[in-house]
């Protein structure tokens, strides 16, 4: 086939993507193209198993020749794929048993507001600070970006900022309002996370938005960003606002973590822990935890007493804090998901049970 036809065929199968409303595209030799809807693989049986010269030559059709020459000798690369100006993808190309595959994932044009992904509008105070570090957690796919997007542009609505993100790859596009928004994407605009944020402080930023806090550096590098006068977002592979801090102080050696524990203490403004979950209706929505940076938890922190923050950010609900577990209670008594969706993600079943009851 030739690699018109088979960029068509791709397109063919973005455009499906889009209408069936799935968030992820597989292709994988040995199987139908394969959609994700609402949490679930739906397989698209009336399409051909692809081969392994099928997914070959569909990643060729979005690769570069560049991009085909880093391909070969990394075994995996990330990009973003621009559809014709109607929709984007972020996309991993990657190989399994020796055959290219590829993961698509839908980034919808559109930036929604935090009532229309249904999240809760006190997270719209942490765009209101001047400074410090604002971490957003929960597994891959569920939703952390999104969520961060939405709040960068609220302020990107309601202030006049300088706003900086770093990314891999960049997916939401930002439409700059009454801010300067600059973004820069890992591999083609910078070499990596850690070299943009510290060549960032030499840009003005009053706003840096970090896709991913994946190393040592980075996260250092951030820490420091927040303690000078710079308002950070990032996001980790966490399971909850505990978990973040003890992830951000283990990642350095024994003989920093006092001194990193006390810098964390003092930038944190808050963590944002999701998850997606279906929807008795159909579709998807988000359970969350937030947790608020308040003296009580800046102390937890300083002591090393990560342990009591979850009693902590239970008990803080006059503090605009929201445990998962009353999050999934919520949605439950509001018949927005079951409970047999919302019991694999409590933190405590039995908890959650009560909360339910108690509603």
């Amino acid at each position: 086939m030739t690699e018109t036809a088979r960029k068509y065929e791709l397109e063919d199968l973005l455009v499906t993507t889009a209408e069936q409303e799935a968030s992820d595209l597989h292709l994988v030799a040995g199987r139908h193209p394969t959609l994700r809807i609402d949490g679930s693989l739906v397989p698209l049986v009336k399409r051909p198993v692809l081969t392994p010269k099928d997914t070959k030559e569909l990643a060729e059709a979005i690769l570069t020749k560049e991009q085909i020459e880093l391909f070969e000798e990394h075994k995996e690369m990330d990009l973003s794929y621009d559809f014709q100006g109607k929709a984007r993808y972020r996309i991993n190309v990657y190989r399994e048993r020796g055959y290219h595959a590829l993961a698509l994932r839908f980034i919808p044009q559109e930036i929604k507001t935090l009532e229309e992904l249904n999240l809760p509008i006190v997270l719209s105070k942490f765009t209101q600070q001047a400074q410090g570090l604002v971490l957003i957690v929960g597994p891959t796919g569920h939703g952390k970006s999104t969520t961060m997007a939405s709040l960068i542009d609220i302020i990107n609505k309601t202030q006049s900022k300088h706003i900086v993100t770093i990314e891999d790859p960049v997916e939401y596009l930002f439409i700059q309002d009454r801010c300067i928004i600059n973004q820069r994407e890992v591999h083609s605009d910078t070499l990596s996370f850690a070299s943009a944020l510290r060549h960032s402080f030499r840009q003005d930023p009053d706003v840096i938005m970090v896709g991913e806090m994946r190393d040592r550096e980075t996260i250092s590098t951030a820490i420091t960003a927040a303690e000078t006068g710079h308002l950070i977002f990032g996001t980790l592979h966490t399971n909850n606002a505990a978990q973040t801090i003890d992830r951000i102080i283990d990642i350095f050696p024994a003989e920093q973590q006092n001194q990193i524990r006390t810098q964390v203490a003092s930038t944190l403004i808050g963590v944002i822990s999701q998850r997606l979950l279906p929807r008795i209706e159909g579709g998807l929505i988000p359970a969350v935890e937030v947790m608020v940076s308040t003296a009580a938890v800046r102390n937890l922190i300083r002591e090393n007493k990560i342990h009591e923050l979850d009693t902590v950010i239970t008990t803080g609900l006059d503090k605009g804090m929201i445990s998962l577990d009353r999050s999934l209670a919520n949605l439950v008594h509001m018949h927005e998901i079951s409970l047999e969706s919302a019991l694999p993600y409590a933190f405590d079943q039995e908890n959650l049970k009560r909360y339910i009851t108690k509603n």
